[in-house]
Order: structure tokens, then C-alpha cells, then sequence
């Protein structure tokens, strides 16, 4: 029998790598039948808890650059799926929250998103959710340093 190659310093984030794309390649496929891009996604799934929140938390949260959160803002605003209001405690600032539509429709692609995700089984998947969330958490600390 033959011995695999020796692993490569790099391997964790070739895994990485590949599974993020392998899912976010499924998940565009969900998504797709239901009209939905990724950005739009996971912007909603930001507004999904019911507050309002200012642009630049959902450009973090949504890993997207202010001005194409902005465009996307704009036509979801377009499609009634979410509405901006000014921030009762800084006027300054714009908060965007889910309309009424926008939350059947959330619902809606999330329960497809929820069928169409594969499970690893046995306890897997909170195992790999607990072990992703301490290598991110890690890496922010690291990179605070």
C-alpha cells in the first residue's frame, strides 16, 4: 500500500479553500431557484433577527465592500424586501430592517437552504461549526496582535 505524500504546511487552507467553495457553489444553486444571490443572502440573513442595523455592521457581517452593499441595499429597498430608517439615537446614521415581505421571503429561502444543506452526522456538524468558530476567533485575535 502506498504512503500518501507528506502533508504540506499549506494543506488547512487548500481544505479550507475548497470546501468553502464547494458549499457556496450549492448554496448558490438553492439560492438561484428561489431568486436569491449569496450577497442578497446573507444580507437578509443579517436582518433576519429583527433589529435594524447600520451599513457598515451588515457590510462586515455580509463580507462585502460599502459600495456594492449600498447597490444591493437599493434593490432590495426595490423589490419591498427590506426599508432604511433613520437611527432613532444618531440621526446620522441609516438602519435597514426587513419589511413584511422580506421576512416571508427570508423564510422562505432559508427553509430551502435548510433542506438543501448536507449533514455530516453523528455530532459532526457542531463539531466542525465549534472548531471553525475557534480557528476564526484565533485568527482575529492573532491578527489584532
Amino acid at each position: 500500500m502506498p504512503t500518501p505524500p507528506p502533508r504540506r504546511p499549506d494543506d488547512l487552507v487548500q481544505l479550507l479553500t475548497r470546501a468553502e467553495r464547494l458549499a457556496a457553489r450549492r448554496l448558490q444553486a438553492v439560492l438561484e431557484e428561489e431568486g436569491c444571490s449569496l450577497d442578497a443572502w446573507r444580507v437578509l440573513a443579517v436582518l433576519s433577527d429583527g433589529e435594524g442595523h447600520h451599513m457598515t455592521a451588515i457590510a462586515e457581517a455580509a463580507f462585502l465592500p460599502p459600495p456594492t452593499l449600498t447597490k444591493l441595499v437599493d434593490q432590495l429597498v426595490d423589490q419591498n424586501l427590506l426599508h432604511r430608517r433613520v437611527d432613532p439615537f444618531d440621526r446620522r446614521r441609516v438602519l435597514a430592517h426587513l419589511t413584511p415581505r422580506g421576512r416571508e421571503y427570508w423564510q422562505r429561502v432559508e427553509q430551502a437552504v435548510r433542506t438543501g444543506r448536507p449533514t455530516l452526522g453523528d455530532g459532526d456538524d457542531e463539531l466542525l461549526r465549534s472548531l471553525l468558530d475557534r480557528l476564526a476567533a484565533t485568527l482575529a485575535e492573532s491578527a489584532h496582535v
